[in-house]
Parts: C-alpha cells; structure tokens; sequence
C-alpha cells in the first residue's frame, strides 16, 4: 500500500454547513413550539367552552326530577285519586354489567318474581345501555333497608324514592277515574325523549283524558359526583311543575248511593246535572279495584277479570249501548209535535195491533188496545200504537233527521275517551251494512227504540236532560274546577254553548207533561213515586234481547237469566224545578217500571233529601264470581286538611252468572243482525 494521502479541512466550509444545520434544527423545534402553542391555545380558548362541558358532565350529572301527578278530588273537595311516598329499584345495564353476575344475588335482597325480572330483560335489551330501567316498583322499607347496607356492591343499581299513584276508593270509580300504568314503548314514542324520566301514565279514565294536564312538567338536578360516580351534593336544579289538580263534579255520596241501590245488578246508571251538564254521579257495574293496574297487575289477577263473564273492564256508559225502548218515545214525541204531523191534542185509536197498509202482519202492543190516546197518555201508558204510526207517518228520513238533533247517533263530548256514537236506524247506515234495502217494517220497530238503534247511557240522559231544562243540550262532563298549583284558586272549565233541540215551548211542555204523569195514576212508573214528597218526571222502557214466536208472548222473568231483557229508565226531579236528571240501563233486568225504575227513586232520595238507600239483598237466582281485590286502602286526608269522610264501597254480593250465550260476553255491543220484512218484528212487553 501506498502512502495515506493527507485530506486537508475546509474549516469555512464546515462552518457554513454546522450553521445550516443548526438553523435547520432550530427551525424545527420552533416550529413544534409553535405548534404546541397552537394546539395549546386552540384547546384552552377555542373549545374551551366545549371541553369544559365535557369536563362538568364527569363532574356533574343530570337527574331528573319526576313532578308530583295531580290530585283529583269529588265536588266537596275529597280526595279520590292522591300520590304516596314509595321506592323504586332502577339499574343502568351499562354500569351494572352483565345480570347474570348480580342479579342472584339481589334477589336475595330485593324479592324479585319472575315477571320482574322478565319485563326487566325485556326492556334491556329494547333499550340504549346507558338509560336506567325500572327493575321493582312499590320496594318495601325493609327491603331498601337491606339493600342500602349493601349498596355497594351493585354498581350501577340505586334506590329511587318516588311518588305511588293511589286511589283510596278503588271499585267505587273505577270506570270514572281509570288508572295509571306503567309506560311502555308506544307511550315513551308518544311522549319523545322528555318522557325517558317518567315511569307512569294515564290509561283509562279521567287520568288517561287529562294526562297531559294532571302529569306536570320534569325537572332536573345537577348532582356533583366523585371518581365513582356516586353523588355527593346538589350543585343546581330546574324544579318540577306539579301536574294540575282537578275537581270533579261528581258526589261520593251520591256515587256509593247509586251502587248500593244497584244490589247485585250489572249494568250503568248516570246522574246529571241538567242545568249545567255536570255528572254527579256515574257508574258501569261491576267495577274492578284500580288500585291492581298501577304497578303492573299480575296474570292471575288480570286472567280473573277478564274471564268475568260480567266483563267488569268493560265501560258500560262510554263503550256499551243497545236499543234504547221506550225512553226516547218522549223525544220521538216531540219530534212529531215540531215536525207539525201531531198536536198535543191529536189522538190516534189503538186497536191493540198496528198495520202497514197493504200488510198483513202486525205490530202489537204489550198492553192491549188502549183506545183513544194522545200525546201525553201514549207517554205515560207507553202506547206503542202511537209510535208504530207516527214513524211510519214520520218517514225514516226524518226520523233520522230530529233523532240525530236530540244528540243520537253522535258523541255526548264527555271527557273520557273512546266514546262510542252508537247508531241511529237510516237507509244509508243500512247500506253501509248490507245490500239490503231499508223496510218500512224497520221504521215501525224504530218508533219504540228497538230494531237496529244503538244509544248510550250517556245520550239518554243528555236528551233526557234537554226535556227537563227547556230544551238545551248540554254537554255531560266531569271535571268542573282545576287549578295550578296549591296556592292558586280553582277555575271553572269553560263548556260550549248548548244547542236547542225545540224552540216551540208548548211542545215541550206537553212532553214534560206527559212524563210527570208516567209517575201519576195510570202511568208506568206509578209505583216508583209512591210516597215521595217531591215531583218527578220520567220514561219507563225495555229493550229486548228476543223476539216473540207468532202470538206468544214472554215473561222477562220467566227466562233465563241471560236472555232477559234490559230494563231502563230516564228521568229527572223535581219536575218543577229540575236539579237531577238520571238513565239507568239493568242489564238483564226484566222491566223497566219493576227493576231500573226503584234503583232512579233510591238515588232522587239520596241527592233531594239526603236518604241513602240500605243494601238490596243478594239475588238467589244468580251469583257473580268473585273479583280480585288488591290490599285494602284506607282513604287519605284531603291536602287542604279538612277531613276526609272514608266511603268505602258496600261489599256487591258475586255471583257466577253461568256461561250463557256468546253474545253476553263479546267486547262491544253489536247492532241487530238485519232482518227482512217477513220476520217477526220485536214487540216491547209491558214496561
């Protein structure tokens, strides 16, 4: 190898080079400091805001605050519908981890059964894991005791205190009132994403009609939590508005007087107001114990009420109706006084047996020809005769016409939902129906309330009422008052202007005549007025479940059980100066003068001169199946700290009515089948 050649240092060069260098690398780390700076400040000013909300809600949680639910109270102001301290157990799935892990062993803690813990699951996996879901309402206070001595070791699990929705008076207002329920997912999609707080709402009833009002508005706190989770103060809230209270026109006297005089009866009675339209007083027996529905009823319970063959779920005055009989013949009267085909002095011969011209077959009377009759003795004897003609005189198109004006065919507007209109026998209703044509026959049956008519408890008195206030149809409803807010005053509810239904007085005067001497001499409903030291005005009928075969006649008590006919009866008191006015409807009751008419004198006593009527012994014919109950309430103290008069239902006496023909049970009464003109038509038996 050679010698090494000597490599001479260029020390400008290397000077020039490490300078290059060195700004390069300071450059560099400028840059990053500048960087840093900026994402400094890009984090500590421009998304302050929204990391410092980020950094409170570790801190901080929302809990939102469930507002007391409305009280609902009787026209004197007692309570029937209140709310009661209780604990409830929820669980946020995402905290407390798979349920197999813990669920054991709270059911050691907490009793669990097994439809708790499967509506729990189903609703875990229906839902986001972060949400609480509602494990056991209605948590006894051993039970939250034990289970805050081992709060610790469920994660994810608390004990939230709420308010209990109670009814003190249970079957009494049942079909009234109604009832709360727990919230499912068609409800939670009704409500929107405020409704995620709420564990109740209205489902039948005033509660249901009023829910919005009656529910209130939630609140919220703001609770300060540690690295846990677990709260350690109150740092904010927006309260709760408290659901609005609601004051019912209805009497709780007058209420347990009207199901007391009922005895072991089903059927439904109302009693109104017909100055105003207020109901006093309104039931559908048999009832059921609302107090069963609030935190879930269970199977056995439910299975029990449904297989009643007496359908105690059933709301008789919204959801029933069938013929009405003889009680709108009053209206039907005064339709044919307006409509100018009678005066109240034109008569009609009743020979006993009505005729179509050119027809053979007759339409009789339960009573026999009653010879000359005008309008106020075919209302006090209730002359069939005289309604078969003036029908067919009437024609079925203006039958219809005056039928629907008195409020037929069409809902009252009572505050509870789900009414049902009913049916006003017409051609076009008709060919709705069938391709058959309408029958002058059909006319005929519906001139005394039978044939394919369908009214309601609810329309009966309310036209009833029209006759005794002078002609005004007032709409029946049940809340009177509401306020909101304890310390604010009570405002009456605003009601729409009534419409007339006659501007002629003299007719109505003529009606209100003859239905004061349906009570008098003569009259169908002589013996329900014996003795009373008042006037009344009223409309015996009977509506039947079967017709006649040829020229036999039925004894209503001599038939089954089942296919006796329905006893009604409409009427108000005093009839000089009216402040009642009442339709009852007895399933199944025979006759109309015998059976619905003495339950109507029980409840004018009760409400005209204070006298509440005894028990109506049990009936040996029949008996109900008995009814599950939930535990017994006793009636809380009214808010305002006046007493609260405890009245409690009379004990209905059960009875297994036997399983009788398929059409006694079906979920919502249905019109007659068509019949053609060849078939028997329905003869009304003495009333």
């Amino acid at each position: 190898m050679g010698p090494r050649r000597r490599v001479l240092k260029n020390s400008a060069a290397e000077a020039n080079q490490f300078r290059l260098r060195s700004a390069i690398a300071f450059a560099c780390v400028m840059l990053a400091l500048a960087g840093l700076g900026f994402w400094y400040f890009r984090l500590q000013v421009w998304q302050h805001d929204d990391y410092a909300t980020r950094s409170e809600a570790n801190r901080i949680k929302l809990r939102p605050v469930v507002p007391g639910r409305g009280l609902i109270l009787d026209r004197k102001g007692r309570v029937l519908a209140d709310n009661v301290p209780a604990y409830r157990i929820e669980v946020t799935p995402f905290e407390a981890g798979k349920s197999e892990t813990w669920l054991p062993a709270l059911g050691k803690i907490i009793a669990l059964t097994p439809e708790d813990i499967a509506r729990f699951e189903d609703e875990r996996r229906a839902t986001r894991g972060y949400k609480p879901i509602t494990l056991k309402l209605r948590v006894t206070e051993e039970e939250a005791a034990r289970f805050a001595v081992d709060r610790w070791r469920y994660p994810g699990v608390d004990l939230v205190p709420y308010l209990n929705r109670r009814y003190p008076y249970g079957e009494l207002l049942s079909h009234v009132i109604g009832y709360v329920g727990r919230i499912d997912a068609d409800d939670l999609k009704e409500l929107g994403e405020g409704g995620a707080a709420l564990t109740h709402i209205g489902k039948t009833g005033l509660e249901r009609y009023y829910e919005e009002a009656l529910r209130g508005k939630v609140g919220y706190e703001q609770i300060e939590t540690n690295v846990d989770g677990r709260p350690m103060r109150q740092v904010g809230h927006v309260p709760a508005t408290p659901g609005a209270d609601l004051r019912l026109s209805i009497d709780l006297d007058l209420q347990q007087a009207m199901v007391t005089a009922f005895g072991d009866m089903d059927g439904s009675a109302i009693a109104m107001d017909p100055r105003t339209g207020e109901i006093l007083a309104m039931v559908s027996l048999p009832g059921y114990d609302t107090n069963l529905f609030v935190n879930g009823i269970s199977n056995v319970d439910y299975r029990a009420l449904m297989d009643n063959p007496s359908r105690p779920l059933f709301n008789r005055n919204v959801l029933g109706g069938g013929p009405p009989g003889s009680t709108v013949k009053p209206l039907i009267g005064l339709a044919g006084l307006d409509s100018g085909l009678r005066t109240p002095e034109s008569k009609v011969f009743s020979t006993g047996t009505f005729y179509i011209p050119g027809q053979k077959r007759g339409w009789r009377d339960a009573h026999g020809g009653a010879g000359w009759t005008d309008l106020r003795k075919s209302i006090a004897a209730s002359v069939n005769f005289y309604y078969y003609k003036l029908a067919y005189d009437m024609g079925i198109e203006r039958f219809d016409e005056y039928m629907r004006k008195y409020g037929f065919g069409d809902k009252t507007g009572i505050d509870l939902a789900g009414e049902n209109k009913g049916v006003v026998p017409s051609p076009q209703w008709k060919r709705t129906r069938s391709k058959e044509p309408w029958y002058a026959g059909e006319t005929v049956n519906a001139g005394i309330g039978q044939g394919y008519w369908i009214a309601t408890t609810l329309q009966l008195v309310r036209g009833t009422a029209a006759i005794a206030n002078g002609g005004h149809l007032v709409r029946p409803h049940l809340v009177a008052e509401r306020r909101d807010g304890y310390d604010t005053p009570w405002v009456p509810l605003k009601q729409p202007e009534a419409p007339r239904i006659t501007d002629n007085a003299n007719n109505l005067r003529a009606v209100q005549e003859g239905m004061m001497a349906t009570m008098g001499p003569g009259g169908t409903g002589r013996a329900m007025a014996a003795g009373a030291p008042y006037l009344m005005a009223g409309k015996t009928g009977t509506a039947q479940k079967i017709s006649r075969k040829g020229s036999q006649s039925f004894d209503p008590h001599s038939l089954p059980y089942h296919l006796r006919h329905q006893a009604l009866f409409v009427g108000y008191a005093p009839a000089d100066n009216p402040t009642i006015v009442v339709a009852i409807s007895v399933e199944h009751g025979g006759f109309g003068g015998s059976t619905a008419a003495p339950i109507a004198r029980k409840i004018f006593d009760a409400w005209l001169l204070g006298k509440m009527p005894e028990p109506v012994p049990t009936d040996p014919k029949y008996t109900r199946p008995a009814q599950p109950h939930a535990a017994p309430v006793v009636a809380a103290a009214a808010t305002q700290g006046a007493p609260v008069v405890p009245i409690l239902p009379t004990p209905r006496a059960v009875v297994a009515t036997p399983p009788a023909a398929s059409g006694t049970t079906q979920a919502q009464p249905q019109p007659p089948q068509p019949q053609t003109q060849t078939q028997t038509p329905p003869q009304e038996p003495t009333r």
